[in-house]
């Protein structure tokens, strides 16, 4: 590990050397220390309906932060649903507070040769008044700074996606902290600020890039923050050989709904305004959610023989991810066309995962990370300036390199490489330090027995459903006991076994025991077990197939060895 460091380090440096010249001259000359640099904080006439809709951007945007939670919880399995949620909510409290106090200013203050900002009165929104707005805008500067806190707040969050279910509570709080003030800062400088005139003051925006709504800044950086982070740590407890399935495809549906609802505020409103650009914004992202769900589902469909709910829900959310960028400058068709590379590129990306062997535990890098890429990418190759200006109403308006020409389109794409790559590389290597001091110093993995039992009540001494009355042993262990069909329905080979001999609870507990993945490999009887079973309640199991008598038997054999002494007999319930 300590190899790829070095070499992810020394990758930095050749990207510097070698990209930095280029960008230098490409980039308009820095100020002189001496000469005053514009301001952000202006005093325009404030637009009634520009700020409402930003108003509504930003709880659309917040929104997402609940989405995003129900979506990875819902992937997750049952035992770590509430951990899992509990990691995207944390960060509306982490970044909520951190944001005003010093990472507006950070990401949005005075430009310091490009490369960070820094304004005073930003502080804590110390200097400011209601009535202040932010560089050419026409909303207030406490509006400005509310939406574009929520963009902070939900970028670490979508990290939490590659390393679900294996990580301490403690310590993904501070890497969240510091990722938010050390990373996400200085990348949103780089690609968002302005100076008072509306001019780009960052030097990916200065170079030329465009970036309509995070692509780089919130896409790329979180997906490949995630893939430094999951190749630094251990993989899940027995990933691959275990299957370690969804607990609720229904919370996955629920949450990326929100997703594509709360959207059309990620994007709608990163135009600072409520004029055609936002018009166009919605309408990208809605073609390209879409598409790239309609194409996953085609893909995995014809590939699989089923179309299932977890792939309509990833393309859809590719689909997002790769029109952030590109939603106020491209048409609906150029939408249509993205919408359906990233559902492809993404979805073979997905299934390189088992034989490459990274532990992606909710597929952020898969998705984020890939398809922020790819939407950066294909921004500059689908761009249209006759559209952007039309939206923003002025013919001589032209955005760093955006152009009709084959040269200027040239210029722009180039751009977007280059932008991509000096995001991509600055996430990757600055979270590889992050999490090597936080793991050194706290550590940031689980131990074995608290994975095992899960971080619901490991973390946070809870259970994320009440399935009914369980006894304190089950619910100690984490696996409280489901509530069974009063009837089960007449299909295929249903029987029930019941096991006579011994407590409920001392079953449970062997049963729970045996269920862990940490526990070495299966017994024969378990394996003739296992595959079959439905349902335990109480001392009776059901199952819908295999051979009743040898899965009696066989059930009967499991627990007598684990519980000496006792006179267990296993048998078939008759109907």
């Amino acid at each position: 590990m300590t190899r790829l460091i070095s070499r992810t380090l020394a990758a930095a440096l050749v990207f510097a050397a070698v990209a930095g010249p280029s960008l230098a001259a490409d980039a308009p000359a820095s100020p002189a220390p001496s000469e005053a640099i514009p301001n952000p904080i202006t005093k325009n006439a404030i637009d009634g309906g520009d700020t409402a809709w930003m108003l509504i951007s930003t709880a659309l945007v917040m929104f997402m932060v609940p989405g995003l939670a129900l979506f990875y919880g819902g992937i997750a399995r049952r035992k770590n649903l509430l951990g899992t949620m509990m990691q995207s909510m944390a960060a509306l409290g982490i970044v909520g507070v951190l944001w005003v106090l010093v990472g507006y200013a950070l990401a949005f203050g005075n430009t310091q040769s490009g490369f960070i900002g820094w304004n005073t009165d930003m502080l804590g929104l110390s200097g400011v008044v209601s009535n202040h707005t932010f560089s050419s805008t026409k909303i207030p500067i406490y509006v400005h700074c509310m939406y574009q806190g929520m963009f902070a707040i939900i970028t670490p969050a979508l990290i939490s996606g590659a390393l679900a279910e294996r990580i301490k509570f403690g310590p993904y709080c501070a890497f969240v902290a510091l990722w938010s003030l050390l990373i996400y800062c200085p990348l949103a400088h780089w690609v968002w600020a302005l100076d008072s005139k509306g001019n780009a003051a960052g030097w990916l925006g200065a170079l030329g890039a465009i970036d309509f709504a995070g692509g780089t800044v919130v896409h790329v950086a979180a997906g490949v923050s995630g893939l430094a982070a999951i190749l630094l740590l251990r993989k899940r407890i027995g990933y691959p050989q275990h299957a370690m399935h969804p607990n609720s495809m229904v919370l996955t549906l629920f949450g990326a709904g929100i997703l594509w609802f709360g959207w059309f505020g990620f994007n709608g409103g990163s135009g600072l305004g409520s004029g055609a650009l936002a018009g166009s914004a919605l309408t990208a992202t809605q073609v390209a959610a879409a598409t790239a769900g309609l194409v996953w589902m085609l893909i995995e469909w014809a590939h699989r023989g089923k179309p299932t709910a977890l792939g309509f829900a990833t393309g859809l959310v590719a689909g997002l991810v790769a029109i952030t960028p590109a939603s106020g400058f491209v048409k609906p068709l150029g939408a249509v066309c993205i919408g359906v590379a990233v559902s492809i590129i993404c979805y073979y990306a997905l299934l390189l995962k088992p034989k490459l062997k990274y532990d992606d535990s909710l597929d952020a890098f898969g998705v984020h990370g890939i398809g922020g890429c790819v939407g950066a990418i294909l921004t500059g190759v689908l761009a249209s300036a006759a559209l952007f200006r039309a939206s923003i109403g002025d013919d001589k308006y032209v955005l760093g390199a955006l152009g009709e020409t084959g040269t200027q389109q040239f210029d722009l794409i180039l751009a977007q490489f280059k932008a991509t790559a000096a995001a991509a590389a600055f996430a990757f290597v600055g979270t590889l330090v992050l999490v090597k001091v936080i793991d050194l110093i706290w550590g940031f993995c689980l131990n074995p027995k608290d994975e095992s039992d899960g971080l619901d009540y490991a973390v946070h001494g809870e259970v994320s459903f009440d399935f009914g009355l369980i006894s304190e042993q089950a619910v100690s262990n984490s696996l409280p006991e489901p509530k069974s069909a009063t009837v089960p329905p007449a299909v295929g080979n249903r029987f029930t076994v019941v096991v006579d001999g011994s407590s409920n609870d001392e079953l449970m507990k062997v049963w729970s025991d045996l269920c862990k993945v940490d526990t070495g490999p299966p017994s024969v009887e378990f394996q003739a077990v296992y595959p079959y079973v439905t349902t335990v309640q109480g001392n009776r199991f059901r199952f819908n197939s295999g051979d009743p008598d040898t899965v009696a038997r066989s059930l009967g054999n499991l627990f007598d060895r684990h519980l000496p002494g006792k006179k267990i007999r296993a048998y078939i319930e008759k109907a």
